[in-house]
């Protein structure tokens, strides 16, 4: 006769380590609960180990590439030569990570965690078994944090031709001499500026007719422009429809009929819920047809005592939205009324980045979807050479662009594209926040000189 396994009690189960789960867990842990937290893969989440923190990385690897390379127009001599040696690449990415990493170990063995490294399956609610001990873990708080994987297209001949993934192409095992990136999302464009910066011949396959189809039209053509004074090449309106290898190069047939020959494919078509295979439904758990967990504006899921945070539960896909779940959700825990706007998503407003060169920022609505919705709007744009601080940079392509209410003045949105546009936006998002309108913001003594001075003159425009 076997003996079942006996369950081992909690105050809090998290499952799945990324920023909203190692946050809470931690959180808890200070106040005294006993917390179990179950990883499977990436210590400190996706975030830190493939996603954000390895990309910014080399990011900033290929900025400082281009400005050594453009020194001698601020009086600098002797860089012109500068290029990227790949070994000293990966190891300056392995680098920050393996630090960040390291980071997380230690904090997660602080008093009050028990971090667990294995894979949980549900057996019942707010009760999961650990594969890699064969224990149960059972706690009347549940978070489900179990993060995304990148897409992988069913398209004919791509993976058997050794297609990349955005994870993949984090490894940096080679720099191809050229790069085909299907998708021109905000994963796409990231890598495609990064690595055209590298040296490589990039071209960009957008199933739309421009790259970057939520955005407005101006900030596409913006970016387009820029990634093609890179080097990059930008089809636009095609699929890919098969792929073949023959020899060093693979072949994309496309929807219109051409094809795209490089030495590598990268796959940059999105993000699927990692809810498969956890037995979410003896959880009580519900997911949509798509796969994320289902939760209402509090982040609760179907199951009682079960929330779900990040991008498996439908959150925007970027960290500090994560982030901003942990919050949510430990106001709850500690005791918060749902009736306070600091316990629910909604009216939420998520501010975001691409880190092409030159950056885009947005946040709130753009001008498209203002008109969508038959608002009465004013909009503000100048260039971004119109900035003070952008000239003393030789930085001078982009636009700042913002929706004003016409009858209230307060801000609806912008869209920033820049140089620091990543940075300039927090005070955007801080305005709206607190309901100013575009004249107090402007009235503000902003320091000089600053990409943040070019709120000024950009509300200035509206007079």
């Amino acid at each position: 006769m076997t003996t079942a396994p006996a369950t081992e009690n909690f105050d809090l189960l998290v499952v799945g380590g990324g920023k909203a789960g190692k946050s809470l867990a931690m959180d808890r842990a200070k106040r005294g609960w006993k917390v179990a937290m179950v990883e499977r893969r990436f210590v400190g989440g996706t975030c830190i180990n493939v996603a954000c923190i390895p990309t910014k990385t080399l990011v900033g690897s290929a900025r400082r590439l281009a400005e050594a390379r453009t020194d001698a127009d601020f009086g600098v001599a002797g860089t012109e030569g500068a290029r990227i040696d790949l070994a000293s690449l990966r190891a300056h990415k392995e680098g920050v990570v393996g630090a960040m990493v390291a980071a997380h170990e230690k904090m997660f063995a602080a008093p009050g965690i028990d971090f667990i490294r294995g894979s949980a399956r549900f057996v019942g609610e707010r009760t999961v078994n650990i594969t890699t001990d064969d224990g149960t873990i059972s706690a009347p708080r549940v978070l489900i944090n179990l993060g995304t994987r990148p897409a992988r297209p069913a398209i004919p001949g791509l993976w058997e031709s050794g297609a990349w993934t955005s994870e993949d192409i984090l490894r940096l095992e080679s720099l191809p001499q050229s790069l085909a990136i299907i998708g021109a999302g905000y994963i796409g464009v990231e890598f495609a500026s990064m690595m055209a910066t590298f040296g490589v011949a990039v071209t960009l396959v957008s199933s739309s007719p421009r790259i970057l189809p939520r955005e407005d039209a101006d900030a596409a053509a913006e970016l387009e422009a820029a990634l093609e004074a890179q080097g990059v090449t930008i089809v636009r309106g095609a699929r890919a429809e098969s792929a073949s290898r023959d020899g060093s190069t693979t072949a994309l047939t496309l929807s219109d009929g051409t094809t795209v020959v490089a030495e590598a494919v990268l796959a940059a078509v999105g993000r699927t819920p990692n809810t498969d295979g956890i037995d979410l439904e003896l959880a009580g758990v519900d997911v949509d047809e798509r796969g994320f967990i289902a939760v209402d504006s509090h982040l609760r899921t179907t199951a009682e005592g079960t929330w779900a945070a990040g991008d498996a539960a439908g959150t925007p896909m970027f960290t500090h939205a994560s982030w901003s779940d942990f919050r949510i959700i430990r106001n709850q825990l500690d005791g918060v009324g749902l009736d306070d706007p600091t316990t629910s998503t909604a009216g939420r407003t998520i501010p975001y980045a691409v880190f092409s060169t030159p950056e885009l920022a947005r946040i709130g609505l753009n001008e498209a979807e203002a008109a969508a919705q038959g608002l009465d709007v004013r909009v503000a744009k100048i260039p971004t050479a119109a900035v003070p601080r952008a000239k003393t940079l030789r930085s001078p392509a982009g636009f700042l662009k913002a929706v004003v209410d016409a009858r209230t003045h307060r801000i609806l949105g912008a869209t920033l594209i820049g140089e620091h546009a990543s940075e300039t936006i927090t005070a955007v998002q801080v305005a709206m926040a607190g309901g100013l309108t575009y004249e107090q913001l402007r009235f503000l003594p902003i320091a000089h000189p600053t990409m943040g001075e070019g709120l000024q003159i950009l509300f200035d425009s509206l007079d």
